[in-house]
């Protein structure tokens, strides 16, 4: 039977762990799930980080109870905001012309390595937009080959040490024995699309509840990853302050908004605020206000974009998955309009499991699975995903 294997997932208002293994045709088998609210984090700062340790005690010791297993290794996921990538040319000549091995690939990404006097950022990802040889060709996998020299174009993605520290310090207190980390948005955009899509580039759009990813990847790399402290909370938030009711009712009126419809003066959103009555809002309004808010991040997400420096095709659809919009009906309309391009919904295509909101959880499981999966041959390329143990 398959090690299974834990990971846990800082969302922008919920942490998840999950323990699970690989099932019969790739499938992913969950064996216990632990979640807990929490304040969450924005502009790369945690709100409530007296309260951080509490929380990530509760989710895993939920998951913990759910599956009657004892987590000792955990692997982290390191959100958008806390992570930068860059990317750049390494070449690395083989001296004479042989078949490429794992180590050269290995010796090319350490080539490219530069980044070490860096304190303020660690390493924790490495891996290939695409590969080149002697003969000029670019491909993916050249291990085998033959060629007198290996190059490639390698992204690089960081996260900032104060993270890696202060949750290092947490799971020390709440009885993990080591941890490993991963950049959440590069497994959810390798886990989302096939080689043959990221192939023809990607650009992966994240709206959680209160932070926004903007991924533009290509092969197995990130070529650009931005974030910004905007949401589909922030819907609540205006209608919250709109009408000047609590925010868990703004989060209930929120649900109900519809924006394909063309609603008139006397339509209303009806939302029940106890067993016995409900209150009535208009309906205009309110989409107007859901629609702002849309426009407001759609331009944002815009200027990410045009801030990347790699030029992509013109005519790929752009992908939006995460809970801040997927759900609301209407929404990925209404972006597109904004945006000015096609906007597909992307989710999880596992049974049971096809929800936006899972995509990050589901991506971290998937390739820390993959890894553990992978040949003894091929682990040189899992070494060079993950970072360091510790």
């Amino acid at each position: 039977m398959a090690q299974d294997v834990a990971i846990l997932d800082f969302g922008s208002e919920k942490i998840t762990v999950l323990i699970g293994e690989r099932g019969v045709n790739n499938t992913i088998n969950i064996i216990g799930m632990g979640e807990c609210n929490y304040d969450g984090f924005s502009d790369g700062m945690w709100h409530q980080p007296d309260q951080l340790g509490i929380a990530v005690g509760m989710a895993i010791s939920n998951a913990e109870t759910n599956s009657r297993t004892k987590i000792r290794h955990l692997f982290i996921g390191v959100p958008g905001e806390f992570c930068s990538s860059v990317c750049k040319k390494v070449d690395l000549s083989l001296n004479k012309k042989r078949k490429i091995t794992d180590l050269d690939v290995d010796a090319l990404h350490e080539q490219g390595n530069t980044f070490k006097l860096n304190s303020d950022m660690m390493l924790i990802n490495s891996q290939p937009i695409y590969y080149t040889i002697d003969d000029g060709r670019r491909l993916m996998q050249p291990v085998g080959l033959t060629s007198s020299r290996l190059g490639g174009f390698i992204s690089y993605i960081f996260a900032e040490t104060s993270f890696i520290d202060f949750v290092d310090k947490i799971m020390s207190e709440v009885g993990i024995e080591s941890v490993e980390y991963v950049c959440s948005m590069l497994a959810e955009t390798l886990f989302l699309f096939s080689d043959i899509e990221r192939d023809r580039w990607v650009v992966l759009i994240d709206v959680g509840c209160s932070t926004t990813n903007v991924v533009v990847a290509r092969g197995d790399g990130i070529l650009c990853m931005n974030s910004f402290s905007r949401g589909g909370g922030f819907i609540s938030a205006d209608l919250a302050t709109a009408f000047e009711i609590p925010f868990s009712l703004a989060e209930s009126l929120k649900r109900k908004i519809v924006l394909s419809l063309n609603v008139g003066d006397d339509d209303v959103y009806k939302v029940s605020t106890s067993r016995d009555s409900t209150a009535s809002f208009p309906a205009k309004e309110v989409n107007a206000i859901a629609t702002e808010r849309i426009k407001s991040i759609a331009k944002t997400i815009e200027e990410c974009l045009s801030n990347c420096k790699y030029e992509f095709p013109d005519y790929i659809p752009y992908h939006i998955t995460g809970g801040g919009l997927c759900y609301m009906r209407g929404a990925r309309d209404c972006m597109s309009k904004f945006l000015g391009k096609p906007l597909q919904i992307v989710a999880p295509s596992l049974p049971q499991f096809t929800r936006p909101h899972l995509s990050s959880s589901l991506g971290l499981l998937d390739m820390v699975l993959n890894r553990q999966a992978a040949p003894a041959k091929k682990k040189g390329f899992f070494s060079r995903l993950f970072g360091g143990e510790k």
